[in-house]
């Protein structure tokens, strides 16, 4: 590709920079474009436009990769941690063995959350959906921490950082424990962050609470995945409250706000509802035979991704941790012999081939969120928890890059040209 791209418009003629990355697409800037030509691009969901610089993650949709920081998302689920990969993305590089236990030292001793908070949870109603009630704790933080909302200080933005990794995992077992009513359980230092969540989740006060080490390595793995994905609708919804100079603690409730929509963050608990429909191996094929009825609105949850048109790199990790988890809880359930027969015919059918509809990382982790004990009301805020961390991530960089502007996307107006009022007694 050359390094202009011309564009013709209104009988004059006019050149664009083309931008290379270090990897992927060329990108054509047309940052001139509206005081050059009086023209705006026309770009529903801005899926063909890059609104910032990233050195983040990478993803290939054609290819399914994932990369954070370049390294494939595969090696880290399978061979880091959680809290490894949240220095990655926070800092650029895996940290040595004294950076990660310094980093881990200081999550692990921000996690407890103001005592007043707890009277926030007391005004939900029992039945609240736990997204709701993070929507609004995580908003309430920037009234505790006022020590931390300084965005142009950098020390401010490390501090806050650290604050909402290391809060999340308490402040979404705190809604769990409200919506069931159980007493909120304080974070235990010496367990490990996934490790930590689950016992402030699942534990009493009445007897102690051992960690199952697979299950536990099941979830880090989920939170890994998780972690970040380039510029998705919830990344970009906390870059762009980010980019008025809202506190962070904002930015990031408005990250969950997106994220709780069913098209973005709760697709998991539609294929694990979906599995639940289909109930026993033998009825996949009526199942299939209506996502392929173009006159039935049944779809397949779990398959294709708006990105990814092969294989989600996320489901092969997804599909091997389901196995262990079944395995050491022992559970038998049919939904994991549904979700193994249907992944099976879905590969083998030429519709599904052909339309590359193949399973994504929704397809399995709901069933293992599910056999692990969550109910699907807590699927999505689990979702939020791990994506804090990227989310955090976006908005740090966000926050540093000198051509950072305030978002003001444009708009085709199709409304009435402009009328004179008329008084109400004549219309």
């Amino acid at each position: 590709m050359s390094d202009t791209a011309k564009l013709s418009l209104g009988g004059k003629d006019f050149e664009y920079p083309v931008l290379s990355g270090s990897v992927g697409p060329d990108v054509v800037d047309i940052r001139k474009l509206y005081g050059q030509t009086d023209a705006f691009t026309y770009d529903p969901g801005f899926t063909s436009t890059a609104s910032c610089q990233s050195k983040l993650t990478y993803i290939d949709g054609d290819q399914g990769v994932l990369l954070h920081r370049g390294y494939p998302i595969g090696e880290l689920a399978e061979s880091s941690s959680f809290m490894e990969v949240a220095y990655l993305l926070l800092n650029g590089e895996l940290p040595a063995k004294d950076e990660l236990d310094k980093f881990t030292y200081t999550i692990t001793r921000h996690t407890m959350v103001h005592e007043q908070l707890a009277n926030f949870f007391r005004g939900f109603r029992r039945d609240a959906h736990p997204m709701a009630i993070m929507c609004g704790v995580v908003g309430a933080l920037s009234a505790f921490y006022h020590d931390s909302t300084d965005i142009h200080d950098p020390v401010q933005r490390v501090i806050a950082s650290h604050r909402l990794i290391a809060k999340m995992p308490t402040i979404a077992a705190m809604a769990y424990k409200y919506s069931v009513g159980q007493p909120f359980m304080y974070p235990d230092n010496s367990l490990s962050y996934t490790g930590n969540f689950l016992r402030m989740t699942f534990g009493v006060p009445a007897e102690p609470y051992e960690v199952n080490p697979v299950v536990e390595r099941a979830m880090d793995r989920i939170f890994i995945l998780h972690a970040d994905h380039e510029q998705n609708a919830s990344t970009s919804t906390v870059r762009l409250a980010g980019s008025s100079g809202a506190n962070p603690f904002a930015c990031i409730a408005a990250g969950i706000a997106c994220l709780w929509g069913p098209a973005h963050g709760g697709a998991n608990e539609a294929a694990l509802n979906m599995l639940r429909e289909i109930g026993t191996p033998d009825r996949i094929p009526e199942f299939i035979a209506r996502a392929k009825d173009k006159n039935d609105p049944f779809r397949l949850m779990g398959f294709g991704h708006r990105v990814y048109k092969n294989y989600d790199p996320r489901a092969t990790v997804m599909q091997k941790t389901v196995r262990e988890v079944f395995d050491a809880l022992k559970v038998s359930d049919p939904v994991f012999e549904v979700a193994l027969r249907l992944e099976e015919m879905a590969l083998s059918d030429d519709y599904f081939i052909e339309k590359k509809l193949f399973p994504n990382v929704d397809f399995y982790s709901g069933v293992i969120l599910s056999a692990v004990g969550f109910p699907t009301s807590m699927f999505t805020a689990l979702f939020a928890l791990a994506r804090t961390v990227g989310w955090v991530a976006q908005w740090n960089e966000m926050i540093t890059d000198p051509d950072q502007k305030i978002g003001r996307p444009r708009q085709l107006y199709t409304g009435p040209t402009q009328r004179s009022y008329v008084p109400v007694g004549e219309r």
